[in-house]
């Protein structure tokens, strides 16, 4: 088992594989409305929608995020980022919470974009588009992370209020399903996903993420200088 004594020294860049989910608040999928019934998507998901955060987006609290040229905003994405302890693989429900060493912060943090289906590196991967921190805690350090109050705030004003109570599958179910395709190895980090209305920030601004139990990530945006 992964110690959580040692996880909670290290920086973001000690980490292993850090994945991100979509979809997996009710909220966001109903923000979709008629769209997840038509072409790319035919139908709502029936297993999680799972993508990468490579290493290149790693940041760590009180790092700067750059916002790209190309972009004049950014969404913010604030989620509990899981932390593998054992190696999982196919996994039960009732087995899964086993596998965990404990809880993170993650500001799963994309260019705004209209589409959802295949979620596009060009969007999600860009250097620095994933804070994680400041500490991850023990998995006894929350009692139930299905239950789990999430704040955003940009200079200081809070602009988003969600909770992991809207998850579709909460986090043992997510574990089960996820690693009934792939392995998940200790130290790797799975981020459960995002509420709807992730709010934008600008270049300037300050994005402070609350996780109740765990504590604040804030880093600060700034435009990208060209060379």
């Amino acid at each position: 088992m992964l110690n959580l004594n040692l996880i909670s020294l290290l920086t973001h860049k000690q980490y292993r594989t850090v994945y991100g989910t979509l979809l997996n608040h009710r909220d966001a999928l109903a923000a979709l409305g008629a769209q997840v019934n038509t072409v790319p998507y035919k139908v709502p998901p029936v297993a999680p929608v799972l993508y990468i955060k490579p290493r290149n987006t790693w940041v760590g609290h009180e790092d700067v995020v750059v916002v790209p040229a190309d972009a004049p905003e950014l969404e913010i994405g604030a989620a509990l980022g899981v932390v593998i302890g054992r190696t999982a693989c196919k996994v039960s429900v009732a087995d899964a919470m086993n596998f965990v060493a404990g809880y993170t912060i993650v500001n799963d943090i994309s260019v705004p974009h209209a589409s959802y289906y295949r979620p596009s590196m060009r969007f999600k991967c860009r250097d620095t588009f994933c804070p994680i921190g400041p500490i991850a805690v023990p998995r006894e350090a929350l009692a139930n992370p299905n239950a789990v109050e999430i704040t955003v705030a940009l200079d200081g004003e809070v602009v988003q209020r969600s909770s992991t109570t809207g998850l579709i599958r909460p986090v043992a179910q997510l574990l089960a399903d996820g690693t009934d395709f792939m392995t998940l190895r200790p130290g790797g980090i799975l981020s459960i996903g995002v509420a709807a209305g992730s709010p934008r920030a600008r270049a300037g601004q300050r994005v402070t993420i609350t996780v109740d139990g765990i504590g604040q990530l804030e880093n600060v945006l700034a435009a990208e200088v060209m060379a």
